[in-house]
């Protein structure tokens, strides 16, 4: 008695024969890459082709007018750390607005979203409050600000014809240098904490509660609790927050330039504004090209921390 056994296609040719492969190939290969492929082709586009322009201009002297541009190696770059007194002054701002963002909002954050979860009735409303800064438009925001912070007309003159003194609450807190700053990052931190705020909320509400319930029987206090399980239950949000908020940090622009546009004598000027200055209105697209190249470098330097950590065992 003859026995059939139905030969295995061996080839490229004799697979694509086979009605079982074709199936698995449709399924699992094209079908993917068919619903993937207009997001993949406009992310070449609009992100990887600009990049790759970018970095060939910032090695270039390109005004940004014309295709006059004349390849000048890393000149740029050395201009930018040994000879650009103003970029080392717009660095070391980008570092203090990063070192206040990743402690002041966070810890405003943290506190009220600890205060939040334990409110059983209204919570919803208290949430939308607070959240309401974060969804108005950055013009919107800095508007309000400058009138509120106004010398003559302000919260501080108030309180000077409130209290019969003068001139010292009504200070121009957005014209001084000493204070030019900070009083920016005050105003993204109003319109930014509520968001991280949020965010930490809904991690602390999907702890699980028999762990509270642990705690408690094991004698724990409200700060053992907040010690031991909250902040360990929202570390992986946490840490991620940190990262985008460290890169956030680095790319600092629109609130800065509708309140100051950098000044007074560039007390307040980041690396994001003085490359939109030199880019767009000093004419040196390729010394701004290598700015945004930096601001990139210092933001793939932070990712990579991240990701040596998680590597190592962290979890985020």
């Amino acid at each position: 008695m003859a026995v059939y056994v139905q030969k295995k296609p061996t080839s490229i040719f004799e697979k694509v024969n086979d009605e079982t492969w074709r199936r698995k190939f449709l399924r699992n290969v094209l079908i993917p890459w068919i619903f993937i492929a207009p997001l993949l082709i406009i992310h070449i586009l609009v992100v990887a082709v600009p990049a790759v322009q970018g970095i060939y201009m910032s090695l270039t002297d390109w005004t940004g007018i014309g295709m006059n541009v004349n390849f000048i190696g890393l000149d740029n770059y050395h201009r930018l750390f040994f000879e650009d007194e103003t970029f080392a002054k717009a660095l070391g701002n980008n570092i203090a607005w990063m070192a206040f963002f990743l402690t002041v909002p966070f810890i405003l954050a943290l506190f009220c979203a600890t205060q939040l979860a334990q409110v059983k009735r209204g919570g919803m409303i208290y949430r939308s409050i607070l959240f309401i800064p974060y969804v108005l438009a950055s013009v919107v925001t800095t508007t309000i600000w400058k009138n509120l912070l106004n010398p003559r007309q302000g919260i501080g003159a108030a309180l000077d014809n409130l209290l019969g003194l003068e001139d010292v609450f009504g200070v121009a807190f957005l014209g001084r240098r000493e204070s030019a700053l900070m009083s920016i990052a005050f105003i993204d931190n109003w319109h930014f904490w509520g968001f991280l705020m949020i965010l930490f909320l809904a991690a602390m509400q999907s702890i699980p509660p028999v762990l509270y319930d642990a705690a408690k029987i094991d004698g724990a206090n409200r700060w053992d609790e907040f010690r031991h399980v909250t902040l360990p239950g929202i570390r992986p949000v946490m840490l991620f927050m940190y990262m985008m908020v460290a890169i956030w940090s680095f790319l600092a622009f629109d609130y800065i330039f509708l309140l100051t546009q950098g000044g007074p004598a560039g007390a307040s000027e980041v690396i994001a504004t003085q490359l939109y200055k030199n880019a767009f209105f000093r004419f040196q697209a390729g010394y701004g090209a290598a700015q945004g190249v930096v601001i990139s470098i210092f933001a793939g330097f932070i990712i990579l921390i991240f990701v040596t950590l998680r590597r190592r065992g962290w979890d985020i």
